[in-house]
């Protein structure tokens, strides 16, 4: 019997995923639960099995394929219950026929992006580096039509739409669809034009369009090579970019004196070394940070579509980016509030090795409030973070060193000093508020006893 293995549903607004890797081909025996390729959405990679068991007859995709729900991947001659009983010699590929359906692939190429990290180190340095990561634009208000800020999946459109959309000079990316499945019509364009027109003429225009680089031969100068990047790196870039043409950014450069929060770190772990998960920097460092977003509400809040009114945010969810091969992806850690140091520090090593898995899911990587971006864990002094819209504030975390700190007494002693600055949007926090914010954040990891308060 040949059964056809069809791609299921990602989860809510996901629309699409593109192929990174087509690990089975024609003859080869697979198991229900195999994974048979990795796709990729536009913030994280994952694994997608097989739903059933027997000898792979034919692979209808390949790598950069765009395919959605429903989409054949691969066509299987099935051996129901009978895992290790299946004859390869009874199951050839067999010949190109035009029964399956041919995954849609895409017709316009995806933009750019980058992302933020995490990483792990003992003595004197944040766990996990991370580094800024995008998040979900802003829903425009009622009145307006609906338009996209970033780019997350490629456009549902006909090639009519999509030669409309070239000869106004409309990139599709940035239109939200009406039709079935999200698919652009063309009011949908005039929408979109008529908005943007208008929010020229009111000076809020925010669909800054991307510099166009310039085509350089390379190869005149020497021998090069051509790499794709992928769909995490794509994205993450195009958000960033955006975020940065769009968000008057500002970054305070501060310190915090963590010699005895480090030592009370290092004095707890040894105490509770059969403990299966270390107590790591980080945890103290979100904490601190929920106790500045609750001191300065501000921080914790976002612009509404109009840049007119602002979103206050009753919780406390943070984006702790993961290095992972594929590119900086950011799970976000929710009610950070209400866990121990301890909870969160499993969190932290439960939710990093997913990401690296490629076992996390999309939602876990939304929904964040505030993002930590810590490259302690590599190294640097100090670094400028880039503001992850909506989100108003970033705090960027380098790593701790000793140094010679002066004393009343008149001498120096040696202290652990941990460098870290602040990134913020401009239009929402002023400078005073973005010193008051670090110097907070300082007095916390400089006396850990004001986080029991």
């Amino acid at each position: 019997m040949i059964k056809e293995v069809l791609l299921q549903e990602l989860g809510e607004g996901i629309h699409s995923v593109e192929v990174s890797e087509v690990r089975v081909k024609p003859g080869d025996h697979i198991k229900k639960d195999d994974v048979i390729l990795v796709a990729e959405t536009e913030k994280a990679s994952m694994e997608i099995p097989s739903t059933t068991t027997g000898i792979v007859k034919k692979v209808l995709v390949k790598i950069s394929d765009e395919v959605e729900p429903g989409s054949v991947l691969v066509t299987v001659e099935a051996v129901e219950g009978e895992d290790s009983k299946v004859d390869p010699e009874k199951s050839a590929p067999e010949p190109e026929t035009t029964e399956s359906k041919p995954p849609k692939k895409s017709e316009v190429p995806e933009k750019s992006t980058a992302e933020p990290e995490a990483t792990d180190s003992e003595p004197k340095v944040p766990e996990t580096a991370t580094v800024e990561a995008p998040a979900s634009p802003q829903d425009p208000p009622p009145s307006a039509p609906p338009v996209k800020s970033i780019s997350t999946a490629p456009p549902l459109a006909s090639p009519a739409i999509r030669k409309f959309g070239r000869e106004l000079g409309v990139d599709l990316d940035r239109v939200t669809g009406t039709g079935p499945k999200g698919r652009i019509l063309k009011p949908d364009v005039d929408a979109y034009i008529k908005m943007q027109v208008q929010r020229a003429q009111s000076g809020l225009l925010t669909g800054i369009s991307k510099p166009k680089m310039p085509e350089i031969d390379f190869s005149q100068w020497g021998e090069i090579e051509r790499i794709g990047l992928n769909k995490i790196r794509r994205i993450t870039g195009e958000t960033l970019q955006q975020s940065w043409q769009t968000v008057p950014h500002v970054t305070q450069y501060d310190e915090a004196d963590i010699t005895e929060l480090e030592s009370f770190r290092k004095e707890q772990n040894s105490l509770n070394s059969g403990d299966s998960g270390k107590l790591t920097l980080l945890p103290f460092i979100m904490k601190a940070v929920v106790a500045a977003l609750k001191a300065f509400p501000d921080a914790n809040a976002s612009l509404d579509s109009t840049g007119e009114n602002l979103i206050l945010k009753k919780y406390f969810h943070l984006g702790i980016a993961v290095d992972t091969p594929q590119g900086l992806v950011v799970p976000v850690i929710r009610n950070v509030e209400q866990k121990s140091l301890r909870e969160l520090s499993a969190e932290l090593a439960d939710v990093s090795e997913r990401t690296r898995s490629r076992k996390i899911t999309p939602a876990e990587l939304k929904g964040a409030s505030f993002t930590i971006s810590s490259l302690g864990g590599i190294g640097g002094t100090w670094f400028s973070p880039i503001v992850n819209t909506p989100e108003v504030g970033i705090l960027g975390v380098s790593r701790a060193a000793m140094k010679p700190v002066f004393q009343e007494n008149g001498e120096f002693v040696p202290r652990l000093i941990l460098p870290f600055s602040l990134s913020y949007d401009h239009r929402v926090i002023d400078g005073a508020a973005g010193v008051r914010f670090t110097q907070f954040v300082s007095g916390m990891l400089s006396d850990i006893r004001q986080l029991l308060l």
